[in-house]
């Protein structure tokens, strides 16, 4: 597939599907949030985490499905590839020095995710996340990726080393809380095509 600005519609890896958020996952995305408000409230934004009634969270999907379109913000819905179950979000948001940015004034790409609690410790984020990092690689724009997490949580902090990422800095961020800033360098493919 020829990349030009759009991410792809579908990446799958071994055990996941990876795919922008469509309005009709409501039903299945309310009882994750609502079963994993304490795991996933102290980390993500609200507008990310909360539950909401199924008409309501519609409408966030379709927001999100949006901004995938208009190449705003990259989240991808991660589904079991073997029964379909929702399991977390692994998402790319095009950066700069200054912070997020339109993708055509982007040099970067910050990498975030979330992982319902029953299926931790499989190594699942990490495997979506490789994949996602493999499509960053593809735009050229892009020089380098960047996580960025809670310095309190341990399990989102355990991921960057793992995909090989360095520990670039701690900053504070409001509300007293203090971000991990962890970076790698894309390894750019020239073909500009996704194997």
């Amino acid at each position: 597939m020829q990349i030009t600005s759009a991410a792809p519609i579908e990446i799958r890896t071994a055990r996941v599907v990876l795919r922008p958020w469509r309005p009709e996952d409501a039903g299945d995305l309310l009882p994750v949030l609502e079963a994993n408000r304490d795991h996933l409230g102290p980390w993500i934004p609200a507008r990310v985490a909360t539950p909401a009634p199924v008409p309501i969270l519609a409408e966030r999907l379709a927001g999100f499905a949006a901004d995938f379109s208009a190449d705003r913000e990259w989240r991808f819905g991660m589904f079991s590839i073997q029964d379909g179950r929702l399991l977390g979000e692994v998402a790319l948001f095009p950066r700069s020095a200054a912070g997020r940015v339109p993708f055509v004034d982007a040099d970067r790409v910050e990498m975030g995710y979330w992982l319902r609690a029953d299926e931790t410790g499989r190594g699942l984020v990490t495997e979506a996340a490789r994949a996602v990092l493999t499509l960053a690689s593809h735009f050229p724009r892009f020089s380098r990726a960047e996580i960025r997490c809670d310095v309190r949580n341990g399990p989102s902090a355990a991921i960057p080393p793992r995909l090989g990422f360095t520990l670039l800095s701690t900053v504070a961020e409001g509300d007293n809380r203090e971000m991990q800033v962890w970076v790698s360098e894309l390894s750019q493919d020239p073909s500009g095509h996704i194997p």
